[in-house]
């Protein structure tokens, strides 16, 4: 006797490629796709395409740290990142995982590798030679980033937008002076925590980066009064400025930027005595340069 109850489909009845990769999967974590896997070996074959295909991956939607083998076999077939996150991973990420999936993706725009300190400057060379259209980069923390490896990215990278250098310590003002002149469409800049950069580095930015919106000088001792009017002179489209801990930095040339309603970060008077203070006599127990 026929049923009369209606077939139901399987959501692998689905067209893969055309229907569950690009609409349905995209939209779930990709935590919970990697235990779909277990579900069945048709499962594993769709999430396996999934991989292959991923635009973004992000390495802080599978937990608090991804080991090293999993992070290899899920990018290993994949050549169409566009976004590249891998902020929980520097407790093992080297070169050697790394190159490869950079190697194999150049329709790369936006990495972040943000405190993964055991790379090298072989790392960013390989990004300036294989992500000609990147536009944003953040190096923050990554001490092994030098002058060398950053004036590849400024040749081959020229479409950069945003790029934070935090805390890279090697770099001085000739290297930023390069890295700005050859990308003169950045909008967001992070000097921040660098002893090494000055009022040079400064006015460069002002003079190369018309469009410059966010520029991040936070303990960049160095830095005085003269620059910041340059960067106030030749910057009309600043947003915001961070000058904590640059006491070198006063009011006189902030005023400028204060009264056309930029975004300033910067000390109260008490906490900027307290800096000076340090300078003088080597004490000053409130100030904390952390990043």
């Amino acid at each position: 006797m026929m049923s009369l109850t209606p077939s139901r489909g399987c959501l692998l009845d689905l067209p893969w490629e055309d229907i569950l990769v690009p609409h349905i999967l995209c939209h779930l974590p990709l935590q919970q796709l990697l235990s779909l896997q277990r579900v069945s070996k048709a499962f594993q074959s769709l999430i396996q395409l999934y991989l292959a295909n991923m635009r973004c991956f992000d390495s802080s939607q599978i937990g608090p740290a991804i080991p090293r083998a999993a992070f290899v076999n899920l990018l290993k077939d994949n050549e169409v990142l566009q976004q590249l996150a891998l902020q929980n991973c520097s407790d093992w990420l080297t070169d050697r995982e790394l190159l490869p999936v950079i190697g194999q993706n150049h329709h790369l725009h936006q990495i972040q590798l943000k405190g993964c300190a055991q790379l090298s400057r072989h790392a960013l060379v390989a990004i300036s030679l294989s992500c000609p259209n990147l536009r944003r980069l953040s190096l923050a923390h990554c001490e092994w980033v030098d002058s060398l490896s950053l004036r590849s990215l400024a040749d081959h990278c020229k479409a950069l937008e945003a790029v934070d250098l935090t805390a890279c310590r090697q770099l001085k003002d000739e290297a930023i002076c390069y890295l700005v002149q050859k990308c003169s469409r950045l909008k967001s800049l992070s000097l921040a925590v660098n002893a090494n950069v000055g009022d040079v580095a400064v006015e460069e930015i002002a003079k190369c980066c018309p469009e410059l919106e966010h520029l991040d000088l936070t303990g960049c001792l160095r830095v005085k009064n003269d620059s910041i009017r340059v960067l106030a002179e030749y910057c009309p489209k600043l947003r915001s400025l961070k000058v904590k801990h640059c006491h070198n930095v006063a009011e006189s040339s902030l005023s400028i930027l204060r009264s056309r309603g930029v975004e300033l970060d910067v000390e109260p008077p008490l906490q900027r005595a307290l800096v000076l203070l340090q300078d003088v006599v080597g004490f000053a127990p409130f100030i904390n340069l952390q990043i």
